[in-house]
């Protein structure tokens, strides 16, 4: 056989690569939604609806469930994050002080409240304080022990997100501030810091979500009637009516917030790319 024979040959057809990715993200959807049509007919839907579903005891719950459960947990929600930002600020500058007992302190405050579980906050919030300080009352109540547990927890997160905010904001900016006369305190809060939280606003905006979860743990603080969180008042109800359609509303009331939540922070840190691009 000649070259010129061979040449004349059809050659053997393949997949290309685009047919073998396009091919394989269709068995890909096959399997999915295999297993999806699976689950949903091997459920007993009828049990799950007489379980989570049952309109009547929805209805009950409303307008307690927004107006006083909702707020309360929002109200939580949003002492916890001002006091973790507040104390967070401090601990991140103390990190990254040239004085060495301040990074010392802020190293260990960080590594401690990261650690441990947020319930374990709580606890001690509720009963250690107490038993340490007897006679002494936190400002706010319940609130104020709220917002105190969450921000002790925040703050180690926050902390560590504005130090590294504070660091990504170029050093030129210091020393250009530094040269028109700023002294260093007011060049940290009227040049650097502003640009930092620019950068850290997606991150702290996902602690923000994160803490509205967190504020469930208030029921470990015993609270009055008035003062139930979503949680809390969901539960109740469900071992009141012996049915579970209170925590799944808790539960979607918990959603009407957390989803918009995510939603911006995704928006914000696709503009944060878009602005580096």
């Amino acid at each position: 056989m000649t070259a010129t024979d061979t040449q004349l040959q059809p050659r053997k057809k393949g997949l290309t690569r685009r047919q073998k990715r396009s091919l394989s993200r269709g068995v890909q959807y096959v399997v999915f939604v295999a297993v999806v049509v699976a689950f949903a007919l091997s459920a007993d839907w009828g049990r799950l609806k007489n379980q989570f579903a049952q309109a009547d005891i929805a209805d009950q719950m409303f307008p307690d469930v927004i107006t006083l459960a909702l707020k309360n947990t929002v109200l939580y929600t949003l002492s916890g994050f001002v006091v973790g930002l507040v104390l967070g600020m401090v601990i991140a500058l103390m990190r990254l002080s040239s004085v060495g007992p301040y990074r010392w302190f802020a190293g260990v405050y960080i590594e401690i409240f990261r650690g441990l579980p947020a319930l374990l906050i709580f606890i001690f919030i509720g009963v250690a304080v107490p038993l340490a300080f007897p006679g002494t009352e936190i400002i706010g109540g319940t609130y104020g022990k709220v917002a105190l547990a969450l921000g002790l927890v925040a703050a180690a997160y926050m902390a560590e997100t504005i130090r590294a905010g504070i660091q990504a904001v170029p050093k030129g900016q210091m020393e250009a501030a530094r040269s028109l006369g700023f002294s260093p305190a007011r060049a940290m809060v009227s040049i650097v810091i502003p640009q930092a939280f620019r950068i850290i606003l997606p991150p702290l905006t996902n602690e923000l979500v994160l803490l509205f979860k967190d504020s469930s743990l208030v029921l470990f603080l015993g609270v009055t009637l008035e003062e139930r969180e979503l949680s809390k008042y969901g539960r109740d109800l469900a071992s009141t009516t012996a049915n579970s359609t209170p925590i799944l509303v808790a539960g979607l009331c918990y959603l009407l917030v957390t989803i918009p939540l995510g939603f911006v922070v995704r928006r914000m840190e696709a503009k944060a790319q878009e602005a580096v691009k």
